[in-house]
């Protein structure tokens, strides 16, 4: 009370109450501190009853005051969220602030913080697949276990492939980013082809083996394998995590296994890519380099896709795998209960 009653930085309402209450313990009246101060009695007395019941915390903030009636009802209120959540306008897929406000009879305003305050987005949608695969326990435990528990003397490399890569060449010059200005290109564009980027992640270095081909078949995947053969150290075992396309089960490639005892297949369960690592590499490289680019031909694209793989190998990002078994499996549990609720 003594340093709150001296302090030069403190709000003068603290440095007051704590003048107060100073005086009140040396045995001053409520009237006497009032004169003193030049206060109200009933203000005296309200933040001595405060120290009383609150101590030094009921002097640092004033009580809450009751404010003034809300415009809108609890029951309006309630009734907003209500049609947010179970129903859907006549001529749309979902409620907007507008279309809401006009059904409610309230203000678009209202209805933005009502929404705001129950955190509720119907403009946002998230996207999602529970997979149906009979092993599909089997399958995570074993890819999980070599992200978490890799085996000794082996490399784990995450293998994919990103097909049908556009060569897109937009049609007009577009301007340049400026200070209040963004950079503009044009929405339409001119095709020159396509190709297939067959990529390797390696769970250790975070390295990118990878190669770009015109065609996606078993023929394509087993030159890939070749060369992973060639750019890996001989004499290691190589865990390979790939999906369940077709190309990567064909009776050629089994044989090429067959004949290079070291490599091993270890399929992702039907319908979960995000298992694959290689996938997230896959999103930094359209985002980095693909989306915004602009190519005359089929040759500059899969240049630049060589120079990426370049430039991310010589200061390579390892992904780090952290969600167990465990975790991974309650949540595919508390989704199916939530689909199993609505139907």
């Amino acid at each position: 009370m003594q340093a709150w009653a001296r302090a030069r930085s403190q709000p003068q309402r603290l440095v007051q109450r704590a003048r107060i209450i100073l005086m009140a313990a040396e045995g001053a009246e409520s009237q006497q501190i009032a004169h003193l101060l030049r206060l109200s009695r009933p203000t005296v007395q309200l933040w001595r009853g405060r120290f009383l019941a609150l101590r030094a915390a009921g002097l640092e903030k004033d009580a809450p005051r009751p404010g003034r009636i809300p415009a809108i009802s609890a029951d309006k209120r309630a009734a907003i969220v209500e049609a947010t959540l179970n129903s859907q306008p006549p001529n749309a897929t979902h409620w907007s602030t507008r279309s809401m406000a006009k059904a409610q009879g309230v203000s678009e305003a209202t209805v933005r913080r009502i929404w705001r305050q129950h955190d509720l987005r119907p403009h946002r949608i998230s996207t999602f697949k529970v997979s149906h695969d009979p092993r599909f326990v089997e399958k995570l435990t074993d890819v999980v276990g070599l992200y978490l528990n890799p085996p000794d003397k082996a490399l784990v490399l995450c293998v994919d492939e990103k097909s049908q890569i556009q060569a897109l060449d937009r049609t007009q010059p577009g301007l340049p980013l400026r200070p209040g200005r963004c950079g503009t290109m044009t929405h339409d564009y001119t095709r020159h082809g396509t190709t297939t980027l067959f990529a390797a992640l390696s769970t250790l270095d975070g390295v990118v083996i990878g190669d770009c081909m015109p065609q996606h078949r078993h023929q394509e995947f087993t030159r890939f394998l070749k060369r992973i053969d060639r750019q890996t150290p001989a004499g290691v075992d190589l865990h390979l995590i790939v999906d369940n396309y077709a190309t990567h089960k064909h009776p050629g490639v089994e044989r090429w296994l067959r004949r290079h005892p070291r490599f091993h297949l270890h399929f992702t369960p039907t319908s979960c890519s995000w298992l694959n690592l290689v996938e997230r590499w896959f999103g930094n490289l359209t985002q980095k380099r693909l989306r915004r680019g602009s190519f005359h031909n089929l040759r500059e694209l899969t240049q630049a896709i060589g120079d990426y793989i370049s430039s991310h190998n010589q200061n390579p990002r390892i992904f780090v795998w952290s969600a167990s078994v465990e975790r991974i499996l309650a949540k595919v549990a508390k989704c199916k209960e939530a689909l199993d609720a609505l139907h």
